[in-house]
C-alpha cells in the first residue's frame, strides 16, 4: 500500500508505549497522519508538548533516534490553536480533552486505526457505553479496528472472550487475526512477546509431549505502575510492594505471560507451567530466565547444550521478520535497549543442561491397571530428564515490543479500505 493511500492512525496515550509508538511511526512513514489522544492539558502549551515528545530519558533525543547523532531537531510548525505539529515531515494532530474513548471522536479527523496505550482499557467484555469508559467505546468514537498494547484482562472470571476479540504475537500467531470478524485485538505484552519466540523453537522440535513442565522468571526493568519513592497504598490495594520505592529495590510482583502465552500457543495448555516477574532498578532492557523440563530419548541424539543452542541458530536463521535473534556474545541489559529489533535475543554462551533419572513409583501414576503392577518386579522406574536453562534478552519498550506493535498495527491497516 502506498502512502498517500494509508489509512491514519490514532494513539490513545502518550506514556511510555504511548510516546515510543508515536517515535515509531514516524520514522515508519507508513501513516500520512497520527492522531494522539492526550485526554487532558498537559505543560502550558504545545511547546511543551514537543519537549516532551523530542527528549527522552532512556533512548535520547528523537533526532538522533531517526537520523543519527548529527542531526538536528526534527519538530516544527508547532500550532497551539490547532493542536498540531509537524515531526520529522509527518503531520500529528494532539486532542487534549476527551478521556472517554466513545467521547473522543476518532471519526471527525478520519481514524480508523487506533492502538490503545494507556493501560486503563483492558476488559474487551465491557460494554461501550461504561461510565468510566471502555475499550469498546473507540468503535463507537468512528475507530473501525482497536490494537491493545497489552493482554486483555476480563474481571469477570465466567465471561467468555468475545468472539470479535483476539490475542496474536507477531510471528507466532498473527494469522489468528481475522479481519472479516475480529474488531479487538491485543498485542500481549512484552514479556509475553519474548516468551512466545523463546518457547515455539523448542516445541516446534521436541513437541508438546517430551516437554514436562517449564517455568520462568523475567528480570524485568521498572514501569510507571511504580513509585519513585516510598508511599502508602491506596485503599483496597493488596500488593504493598509495587509502592516501595523502584529506586533502590528489587521487588518481587506478578506477570500474566502464563496466560496469555496460552492464548497464542495453545500447546502449551498440555504443559505444567509457572511465570514469575521481578522488578530491577533499570528503566529497560529485561531478561526472560526460561528453564524447561525434556524427557530423553533412549536412542538419538542427547539433549545437550550445544543441541538447544542449535535449535535457536536455526530457528533464528529462518525468522523472515528478524523476531528471534542469536548471539555467542556476552551481554548485559543496556546493550539490548534500542537495538537491535527483536522479540528476544537468545544468549547461548549461558545456556545450561544438566540430565537425571527421575525416580517413580508406579502405584502413584494416576489410571494405571492394577495387573500391570502385579507382572512387574519393581514398581520403581526411572527415567531420563534433561532440565535445561535458556536466557533470552529483550527491550521491554522500544526495540522489542514497540516495532512489533508497530508491526501488527501496518498490518491490521494494509486491510482497511
Amino acid at each position: 500500500m502506498k502512502k498517500q493511500d494509508a489509512v491514519k492512525i490514532g494513539i490513545n496515550g502518550l506514556g511510555r508505549i504511548g510516546k515510543l509508538t508515536l517515535w515509531h511511526h514516524v520514522g515508519r512513514k507508513y501513516f500520512q497522519e497520527i492522531v494522539v489522544n492526550i485526554g487532558r492539558s498537559a505543560g502550558s502549551s504545545m511547546n511543551d508538548i514537543a519537549h516532551y515528545i523530542e527528549r527522552d530519558s532512556t533512548y535520547g533525543h528523537l533526532h538522533s533516534y531517526l537520523h543519527g547523532c548529527s542531526s538536528t531537531p526534527v519538530i516544527e510548525e508547532v500550532d497551539e490553536v490547532a493542536g498540531t505539529m509537524v515531526i520529522d515531515g509527518v503531520n500529528v494532530r494532539f486532542l487534549r480533552k476527551e478521556r472517554n474513548p466513545a467521547d473522543i471522536g476518532w471519526r471527525n479527523f478520519g481514524v480508523k486505526l487506533v492502538v490503545d496505550t494507556t493501560g486503563s482499557f483492558l476488559d474487551p467484555t465491557v460494554p461501550a457505553d461504561a461510565p468510566k469508559g471502555a475499550l469498546r467505546g473507540h468503535l463507537v468514537s468512528g475507530a473501525e479496528k482497536v490494537v491493545l498494547s497489552a493482554p486483555f484482562k476480563i474481571k469477570d472470571k465466567q465471561a467468555a472472550m468475545p468472539d470479535d476479540a483476539v490475542t496474536t504475537v507477531m510471528g507466532i500467531n498473527e494469522n489468528d487475526y481475522d479481519p472479516r470478524r475480529h474488531v479487538l485485538v491485543s498485542n500481549a505484552s512484552c514479556t509475553t512477546t519474548c516468551l512466545a519466540h523463546m518457547i515455539k523453537p523448542l516445541l516446534n522440535h521436541f513437541g508438546p509431549r517430551k516437554i514436562l513442565s517449564a517455568s520462568m522468571a523475567t528480570i524485568h526493568a521498572a514501569t510507571a505502575s511504580q513509585e519513585v519513592l516510598d508511599r502508602l497504598p491506596k485503599a483496597g490495594k493488596t500488593d504493598l510492594r509495587k509502592n516501595r520505592s523502584v529506586l533502590n529495590n528489587i521487588i518481587l510482583t506478578t506477570t500474566g505471560a502464563a496466560n496469555a502465552l496460552r492464548l497464542v500457543i495453545p500447546e502449551m495448555r498440555q504443559i505444567g507451567f509457572i511465570a514469575e516477574s521481578v522488578r530491577v532498578p533499570v528503566t529497560s532492557g529485561s531478561l526472560i530466565i526460561l528453564v524447561v523440563n525434556l524427557q530423553e530419548e533412549l536412542s538419538g541424539d542427547p539433549i545437550r547444550r550445544e543441541r538447544i543452542n542449535n535449535i535457536y541458530r536455526q530457528a533464528a536463521a529462518g525468522s523472515p521478520n528478524g523476531y528471534l535473534l542469536y548471539t555467542d556474545k556476552q551481554n548485559v541489559s543496556a546493550d539490548i535497549i534500542g537495538a537491535p529489533r527483536a522479540a528476544a535475543v537468545i544468549e547461548g554462551s549461558e545456556t545450561h543442561t544438566r540430565t537425571a533419572e527421575v525416580a517413580i513409583d508406579l502405584h502413584n501414576v494416576p489410571g494405571l491397571d492394577d495387573r500391570i503392577l502385579s507382572a512387574v518386579e519393581n514398581a520403581t522406574i526411572r527415567v531420563p530428564v534433561t532440565q535445561t536453562v535458556i536466557f533470552g534478552w529483550y527491550d521491554n519498550e522500544m526495540a522489542s515490543y514497540v516495532n512489533i506493535l508497530g508491526d501488527r498495527c501496518v498490518s491490521v491497516a494494509e486491510i482497511l479500505n
